[in-house]
């Protein structure tokens, strides 16, 4: 009896340290949870017809704080601005509650596969224009979705979000009160 309670409880330790070490390689599956915001820049400054680079207006100033509100729950890692006044102006307060630079990016010259690389498994902020901006968001979803926003509307906030390769995508308009 001894001998069967003994071979037993060896076998019992053996299976058992089998399945420890099998349980040692699998490799838990990761979430890799990317989610890029996109946003046209706010009001800009329209007094002179001849400055290709304005500032934002007031309202645009109030705009871009009002997006940093909208937006208070989400810690950026990154946020990327093409290098106009509105464009950088619109995402400073984000950036800088974030605490991160802003990052210049060209629109005609970003490789969109390097881009979502990158900010795999990121927050990030994408501040452009009223043409580039669903042109990015078509971009990193792969298919034509979105057209340019109409010249008056600075509301717009795209949401694409990737999760473990499977893309998501939104548009919502919000203007302050």
């Amino acid at each position: 009896m001894k001998l069967k309670t003994a071979s037993l409880l060896c076998i019992l330790l053996i299976s058992l340290s089998n399945c420890a070490q099998n349980n040692s390689k699998i490799e838990p599956l990761e979430n890799n949870i990317t989610t890029f915001y996109f946003i046209r820049h706010a009001e800009k400054d329209r007094n002179d017809k001849t400055n290709r680079d304005p500032h934002l207006t007031e309202i645009g100033k109030a705009r871009a704080d009002h997006w940093n509100d909208i937006l208070k729950h989400v810690m950026f890692d990154a946020v990327y601005t093409t290098d106009y006044h509105r464009t950088k102006e619109t995402a400073r307060p984000t950036a800088k509650r974030c605490q991160v630079d802003l990052t210049i990016y060209n629109p005609k010259d970003l490789n969109i596969k390097s881009f979502k690389t990158k900010n795999s498994g990121k927050n990030v902020l994408i501040v452009g224009h009223s043409n580039t901006t669903p042109m990015l968001v078509n971009q990193v979803i792969g298919k034509e979705k979105y057209s340019d926003i109409d010249d008056r509307n600075n509301g717009n906030l795209y949401v694409v979000t990737i999760i473990n390769g499977v893309i998501t995508d939104q548009v919502l308009e919000i203007n302050p009160r």
